[in-house]
């Protein structure tokens, strides 16, 4: 049955990841965005791909499983699906980009110049940033004609002070953008338009999932946050090393005689949970072994408590203490275990695992796409730019 949409106005969220690509679509017309419905393709480059459309309250409206062999197919696909249950195309379609380097630093629409700067800044995130633009690319053709936003992870942070952005490293290395740009920006954005004005003045916002990152937030605004130049550092993670001493990199390439490729595999592939349980970077199946007993989970769990307990101790000091601490991101919205683990010990600052100064609030990335959509729609600069130079297509960028 399609949904009724008489006096809707549709966005696309579009939030493409290493082997999964989600989508939502969302009614604009309406201050808060409300869910149309939402698809994702799961194990992109696999035979056992899985495609999944579902409504606003989870159920399921169509499945399909197969090979979806790239980023581009499953975009084609959850858009060929997702007709049969909307009415009308959409009028905006919004991108989560994880970086867009030191020249793109806020969310903006997607021009002939945007893609060429984000071109150029591809290897400040070379796991996410070419797949972003061929997923861009790949919307231009399916959606010809319609606006296209570029939102940014690291847009959030810019209102971190300079002693939170700068490196301690010779000023010719912060020219070329070797600095602190922070991440998970739009989960954050989430999570302050939910909070809305319940927000205190001390806040703590720690985003755990498959990609962990904490961050200090002082009257509405980030001032510090764990991930630096890239989304490698910060908390350990899944498979990512988080925070090292520089002369580990350093060793491994001299006495190990490793390259820049084998390190980019081991810090980010390699590291992390999966390092320290012996393969497994799943918290579930993590929580789960330790459970059984096993020590190399057990270990590998507390390492990552630990880590995030120490950055909530560390932004504490920073703030002066703290009136909030907010998780969010599918470990830190789904494992009550995990908020207690990290919980024990920060009593000394009211944030017992029972305290009401902790909170736990959905991460709605997607969401949030469309309500930086209803934004741009309702905005002059729409009108100033129109659709043709927001989406002049970059035929002219190579795409290797």
């Amino acid at each position: 049955m399609k949904t009724q949409a008489n006096a809707q106005q549709l966005a696309m969220a579009i939030n493409s990841g290493s082997s999964s690509l989600k989508i939502g679509v969302f009614d604009v017309s309406v201050a808060d965005c409300p869910e149309i419905l939402r698809g994702s393709v799961e194990r992109i480059g696999r035979r056992d791909g899985h495609l999944r459309l579902v409504d606003p309250s989870g159920a399921a409206l169509f499945e399909q499983s197969d090979l979806f062999e790239s980023q581009e197919q499953a975009l084609h696909r959850l858009v060929e699906a997702s007709q049969n249950y909307c009415n009308g195309h959409p009028a905006i379609i919004g991108h989560r980009i994880v970086h867009g380097g030191p020249e793109l630093l806020q969310h903006a629409a997607i021009t002939y110049s945007v893609l060429k700067t984000l071109k150029a800044a591809e290897h400040f995130a070379p796991l996410h940033t070419p797949q972003a633009i061929q997923v861009i690319l790949a919307s231009q053709q399916i959606f010809p004609g319609i606006l296209q936003i570029a939102c940014f992870d690291t847009a959030f942070h810019q209102t971190m002070p300079e002693i939170a952005k700068r490196l301690p490293l010779p000023a010719e290395f912060d020219r070329l953008g070797v600095r602190r740009f922070g991440f998970h920006g739009l989960s954050y954005e989430s999570v302050m338009h939910h909070l809305a004005d319940r927000l205190p003045e001390r806040a703590v916002f720690a985003h755990l999932g498959s990609g962990s990152s904490l961050c200090a937030v002082r009257a509405g605004r980030s001032i510090d946050t764990s991930m630096g130049m890239t989304p490698t550092g910060g908390v350990m993670t899944g498979t990512r090393s988080g925070d090292l001493d520089p002369g580990v990199v350093l060793f491994l390439l001299h006495s190990e005689h490793r390259s820049a490729e084998a390190l980019e595999e081991v810090l980010n592939h390699r590291s992390g949970l999966a390092a320290l349980s012996g393969g497994e970077a799943d918290m579930q199946t993590l929580l789960r072994m330790r459970k059984e007993g096993d020590p190399k989970a057990t270990f590998a769990v507390s390492a990552y408590t630990t880590a995030v307990r120490k950055a909530i101790g560390a932004y504490a000091a920073l703030l002066g203490g703290i009136d909030l601490l907010v998780f969010t991101g599918g470990i830190g919205e789904h494992s009550e275990e995990i908020r207690k683990l990290i919980c024990t010990g920060l009593e000394f600052l009211g944030l017992g695992a029972e305290s009401a100064k902790i909170v736990v609030v959905p991460t709605e990335e997607e969401r949030q796409i469309a309500r930086i959509c209803r934004f741009w729609i309702n905005s002059s600069a729409v009108k100033i730019l129109g659709d043709g130079q927001c989406n002049r297509l970059s035929e002219n960028i190579p795409i290797a």
